[in-house]
């Protein structure tokens, strides 16, 4: 589904992505794992268009997307939940969800609201209030739902368990699982590595710019290498 060959990507004269390459499968659950820094995020911002390669290439679906405009890649199907959520704080939870929705007019967008509302319950008992005003967890979910808005067939997940209590963080990736149950294929980006290697089937460790390691969730998981530095064993 997803293929990136090559990836270089710069800020100014610092060198972010160092020729990464890796694939998502259809209906996989994918993870890239890495500490601050690594170039976990300048990834996923590449592959929404918001950063452009100076080499490489993404391919979607046998297409390529370097030079296509965001906005565009999500009416290719794939969707983008940012580190920090960045949900529209004055807007409210549905004007948040209508949002989402912006590339379509179809007259399913009612529907696929209500579909939101049963994934997340606690949205509906708060679809007036104003975004802002919602808890962290609540704010996730929003940002969650926002994305689901546009029917992805692609989504890119960035730290969804940031800054929220450990109860919270199992719905949010109980509440993946079955997005991904639906038919939606996700990239997860995550610093919680136990969590993220418990529901992805494969994964790929990112350093500085690079992919130094790849593997199976569970081949990942029992790595030393990984076990040392994302699962906090000695």
């Amino acid at each position: 589904m997803l293929e990136v060959t090559d990836l270089h990507v710069y800020y100014g004269e610092i060198h972010a992505l160092k020729g990464i390459s890796f694939r998502v499968g259809q209906g996989e659950i994918v993870t890239l794992l890495g500490n601050n820094g690594a170039g976990k995020t300048t990834t996923l911002r590449t592959l929404s268009g918001l950063l452009a390669p100076r080499q490489g290439d993404v391919r979607f679906e046998g297409s390529s997307l370097l030079g296509i405009a965001p906005h565009d890649v999500v009416q290719k199907g794939i969707t983008h939940v940012p580190e920090g959520r960045r949900i529209f704080n004055r807007l409210s939870v549905v004007e948040n969800l209508e949002m989402g929705a912006y590339i379509r007019a179809d007259s399913a967008i009612t529907q696929d609201m209500d579909h939101v509302f049963t994934i997340f319950p606690r949205l509906k008992e708060r679809r007036g209030q104003v975004a802002g005003t919602l808890s962290g967890g609540e704010q996730q979910m929003l940002a969650i739902g926002r994305a689901l808005m546009a029917r992805p067939r692609l989504l890119l997940l960035d730290e969804p368990s940031m800054g929220l209590a450990p109860v919270l963080v199992e719905q949010i990736f109980e509440t993946v699982l079955a997005i991904n149950r639906q038919g939606v294929t996700i990239l997860l980006v995550e610093q919680n590595a136990a969590m993220a290697l418990s529901i992805a089937e494969r994964g790929y460790v990112l350093e500085t710019g690079r992919l130094p390691l790849e593997g199976g969730a569970r081949e990942l998981a029992d790595n030393p290498e990984v076990r040392r530095a994302y699962l906090g064993e000695a």
